[in-house]
């Protein structure tokens, strides 16, 4: 029923916690696609290793996965290059540095049987930091445990992804008419591909935690943190004009763009394509405190502020007892 894509991009530490992670899954009718992306580190050693000693513990095990090897291509590329091997229907995404719960395949089978006419569907998810497990905060109701849910809406809620790669399934064929991940995004391209399968089909969301968003890797090896990309490159200067007639995808933009513009604008960073979007954004319509940083106070002022921030957050960080 799933093909599951593992991209591996020097994980080393962490591709066998993700890997067992599938392999003892509840359900167990699936395989298992790892596409070595070019690792520098000795991530397709440990592949080797895991894979003898399945072959010798655990044949049925064995038998289930394929390991591919590629120059390095990028995250993107390296799913979709899976997706083109994958046999069954249904697709599910792990990045190497997380894991599943083990009955993550088995509810996520009941959910696709429960809302058949979903497109695409997705669980909750804990965020792990020093090995605190962090609920994800998804802006559904208090009270809501599973069903269709507006994706636009509920994001703009708390801005936490309803649909995280980590715990999405998608139907392979709409996989493949969306033409799959753009590779030429390096942030924000698991966004890109969501929102334009949720303008189109239904989204179904099971509203329990049963995969875990390591935060605790070396911020090196991920796309997160103070790197400035090009317009080409981040979901945010990608064109939705398709989509503009749409308030609740506006409304939604528009919160993610007064939140993650905010470091161009002060950087000076791409300032055509940051000035065309902050000059649509309706400013009643969000947090007073973005008309501060963008339309009040002078830039050294937020940077100063911004930067008192930042540092507070990594006392808090490192204050933070280690659950291990």
């Amino acid at each position: 029923m799933f093909s599951i894509i593992i991209p591996l991009y020097n994980k080393a530490a962490y591709i066998k916690k993700a890997i067992y992670s599938v392999l003892n899954q509840t359900y167990s009718d699936f395989e298992l696609i790892i596409v070595n992306d070019g690792s520098t580190d000795d991530s397709f050693s440990q592949l080797s290793v895991i894979s003898y000693q399945l072959s010798v513990d655990n044949l049925e095990q064995f038998r289930k996965i394929r390991v591919v090897d590629q120059p390095n291509q990028g995250v993107s590329t390296a799913r979709n290059n899976g997706v083109k091997l994958a046999n069954y229907d249904y697709i599910a995404f792990l990045d190497a540095d997380d894991w599943w719960e083990s009955t993550y395949l088995a509810e996520m089978k009941h959910l696709i049987e429960e809302y058949p006419e979903a497109y695409i569907y997705g669980s909750s998810y804990f965020k792990v930091l020093k090995g605190n497990l962090i609920p994800a905060k998804i802006g559904v109701e208090p009270d809501f445990e599973r069903g269709l849910i507006d994706y636009c809406k509920v994001y703009s809620r708390s801005l936490y992804q309803p649909l995280w790669t980590g715990a999405t399934i998608i139907k392979k064929s709409v996989f493949i008419e969306e033409n799959g991940f753009n590779p030429k995004l390096k942030m924000g391209e698991d966004f890109d591909l969501w929102i334009r399968v949720v303008m189109k089909q239904p989204v179904a969301l099971l509203n329990k935690p049963l995969a875990y968003y390591n935060q605790d890797v070396v911020l090196a090896n991920r796309a997160i943190g103070d790197k400035l990309y090009e317009p080409q490159q981040h979901m945010l200067f990608s064109d939705y004009s398709a989509y503009e007639s749409n308030t609740d995808f506006c409304y939604m933009f528009e919160t993610l763009a007064v939140y993650g513009l905010l470091p161009y604008y002060l950087a000076g960073k791409n300032k055509k394509e940051v000035n065309s979007i902050l000059g649509n954004i309706h400013w009643e319509n969000h947090s007073f405190k973005y008309r501060l940083f963008y339309r009040i106070l002078p830039k050294w002022l937020v940077k100063f502020w911004l930067k008192v921030k930042k540092s507070a957050y990594l006392l808090k960080m490192k204050l933070l007892p280690t659950n291990l």
